[in-house]
């Protein structure tokens, strides 16, 4: 069977991914059946919280993806991942029709204030779900492979396809703070009703949307994995080792390089859009290249070119940063920036890598 063949050699993967069912079978089940007084009753919060944790967790897969196997860093993912939020903040607030502040049929309500008579054409057709999704997938992969057909033909590499990336997700979230892109400006979308006709704020929802970005993660993780595990991502690895070697080979580098970009870029987006109706809001700050510049220390955190790694860093950081922010807000940024540095030079390998580490002291003694 496929699914063992993928799993068999990465019994860390089988681990990670056995937590996460448990978890999409435990947390609904401790939430729908269990009475709110008692101690094992877990929160529409808590499940909100976790659900978020997991479309993370796909954000950092698509982020290890690129950087742990093919050696491209990326600052701009976060990008990826906002334009995916907004294709379903779209559909949402598609879906609010009348019931909106100002009571208009087909405008949203910044749109009234700001005294549009009709609806902007690239708003068309976002009131079906299909096609919502189609434009979740095709808008962020668009742009990935625009952008990295223009990056990977003119070789830029390193630090200097960092810095690019970082900068097109930067010059986003400035378009998008724009009122006139109807977007919503700076406030973003928000006030989301329902989805697919469910009702956003009932409980069945919310845990609806959870097993939903639990399947998400263990698709994506699956799906990574038949790519790094085939003759395709022997390839990737062996570009991320020796470029020129593999080149000189006669592989298409930039090809390799570019189909695995818009992969992970739609990727991402499918986290964002999985993310927004559970926060119950998008907005421009989603852009900015801080966030994507934590996605990368989720990765290194966790343990770069594992996979499951990324799923552990986010978890562990996004833990961390949801304790942290609630006690000293102002001090997050300053651990996170430490938490790279002691990562950098004391872990290079990450939690996973730690773990791998005692076990084989363990075997040993």
């Amino acid at each position: 069977m496929l699914i063992q063949r993928l799993l068999l050699s990465d019994r860390g993967g089988m681990l990670v991914l056995g937590l996460v069912v448990l978890m999409a079978i435990v947390v609904p089940f401790l939430n729908l059946a269990v009475p709110s007084d008692s101690p094992l009753y877990v929160s529409n919060f808590t499940v909100a919280l976790l659900g978020k944790f997991l479309c993370f967790a796909l954000l950092a897969l698509s982020v290890d993806l690129i950087w742990g196997y093919a050696g491209i860093l990326s600052l701009g993912h976060g990008a990826f991942f906002t334009l995916g939020g907004y294709g379903m903040g779209m559909y949402l607030m598609r879906q609010i029709g009348d019931r909106g502040v100002y009571g208009h049929p087909e405008l949203m309500d910044f749109m009234v204030v700001l005294n549009w008579q009709e609806l902007p054409w690239y708003w068309q057709g976002f009131d079906m779900f299909w096609f919502a999704m189609l434009m979740v997938l095709l808008v962020p992969g668009l742009l990935a492979l625009v952008f990295g057909w223009l990056a990977f033909r003119s070789r830029v590499t390193g630090v200097y396809f960092a810095i690019i990336t970082q900068a097109l997700t930067y010059a986003l979230m400035l378009a998008f703070f724009r009122n006139e892109m109807g977007f919503g400006g700076n406030n973003g979308l928000n006030d989301f009703k329902e989805i697919l006709g469910f009702d956003l704020a009932a409980k069945a929802t919310r845990v609806g949307l959870f097993i939903a970005s639990a399947i998400a993660l263990v698709i994506g993780y699956l799906a990574c994995r038949y790519i790094v595990t085939s003759r395709a991502g022997r390839v990737i690895v062996s570009i991320r080792d020796a470029e020129s070697r593999t080149r000189f080979c006669g592989y298409q580098v930039e090809s390799y390089k570019l189909w695995l970009f818009v992969f992970s870029a739609m990727l991402a987006a499918v986290a964002g859009a999985l993310y927004v109706p559970q926060v119950g809001i998008i907005n421009p700050g989603e852009f900015s290249p801080l966030n994507s510049i934590e996605m990368v220390v989720w990765v290194a955190t966790g343990g770069r070119g594992t996979l499951f790694g990324a799923i552990v860093g986010a978890f562990s950081v996004n833990y961390a940063k949801t304790f942290f922010t609630t006690f000293s807000p102002e001090t997050w940024l300053f651990i996170l920036g430490g938490l790279f540095v002691l990562v950098t030079l004391l872990l290079p390998q990450g939690i996973v890598g730690l773990f791998d580490r005692l076990r084989r002291k363990g075997d040993k003694s």
